[in-house]
């Protein structure tokens, strides 16, 4: 049997993740002088409402020692585990994961893979394991379909405000402000395996922008497509579905996907984007 193990910020729900057969770790958010285990101890949305009234929130990696546990916990009951975590540019989570295998001297039975990504495109590379190994794959398979994945999808991100990435020291107070005055957004992408400013557009394109460049991308061919948020705004979230159905893409399949605590105290409540995959 083979383990398929990932970090919380997949942002795959905990009862998702246990009828998926994923196993999830978790990263730590700072909170109130609290720490709060991602996903587990905290919800998205108390983030996003801490941080609209003017709180701030940061995170911690996962610790060696907890992926050390896990491991050990998983190889009782499992032969192997594919391991997959976000990039190694955002989070020493990765790196932390690979030094508890060393740690072990387990590396022959555990595959530690750095997707470059985070979020719902981390969930789809862990996915894509997942439905390898179910096919009667073995671990190198589970990993080289999760890269296939990771090297094919194409996600963008915009945020409706930038106060919350000037609170966390993301850009200076004049960026924001004469970003506000303006009225320009920049829109985010993976690059390299870190988050970056693509480039910028007027807040009210970001949502036409986006799905315009994933037209330019993908032409006709069927895609997979999620809508991503931070925050369960019902209203918000299906006007941005309405906008990928309208938008000309070959959507083979879509689903709606809540940006979780980690990454969304980095970016803040709001921030939404598109992700798109070859079906």
């Amino acid at each position: 049997m083979i383990a398929v193990l990932t970090d919380s910020t997949c942002d795959l729900t905990p009862t998702e993740a246990q009828k998926l057969g994923i196993h999830i770790i978790p990263l730590t958010v700072h909170m109130q002088e609290r720490e709060l285990l991602d996903w587990q101890e905290v919800d998205p949305d108390a983030v996003y409402s801490h941080m609209k009234a003017g709180g701030t929130a940061s995170t911690t990696p996962v610790a060696v020692a907890a992926f050390a546990a896990r491991y050990r916990e998983l190889l009782d009951t499992h032969d192997e585990v594919v391991s997959i975590h976000l990039s190694g540019k955002l989070s020493e989570t990765v790196e932390h994961a690979r030094r508890a295998a060393t740690l072990l001297k387990l590396e022959r039975r555990i595959h530690v893979v750095d997707s470059g990504l985070a979020c719902t495109p981390l969930a789809e590379a862990v996915l894509a394991a997942r439905a390898a190994l179910l096919s009667g794959g073995d671990p190198a398979s589970a990993v080289r379909a999760a890269e296939a994945v990771c090297a094919q999808i194409h996600a963008e991100f915009s945020v409706p405000s930038l106060d919350y990435l000037r609170r966390g020291g993301r850009i200076g107070r004049a960026q924001a402000f004469f970003g506000n005055m303006l009225g320009l957004r920049p829109i985010l992408g993976f690059e390299g395996g870190e988050l970056k400013a693509l480039r910028r557009c007027k807040v009210d394109h970001a949502t036409e922008d986006m799905l315009d460049g994933l037209r330019q991308r993908f032409g006709d061919e069927p895609l997979c497509v999620s809508v991503i948020h931070a925050g369960r705004d019902s209203g918000r979230m299906q006007s941005l579905r309405h906008a990928v159905t309208s938008s000309g893409l070959n959507v083979k399949s879509a689903r709606m996907h809540l940006m979780g605590p980690v990454i969304g105290a980095h970016v803040g409540p709001g921030t939404f984007g598109f992700m798109a995959r070859p079906a």
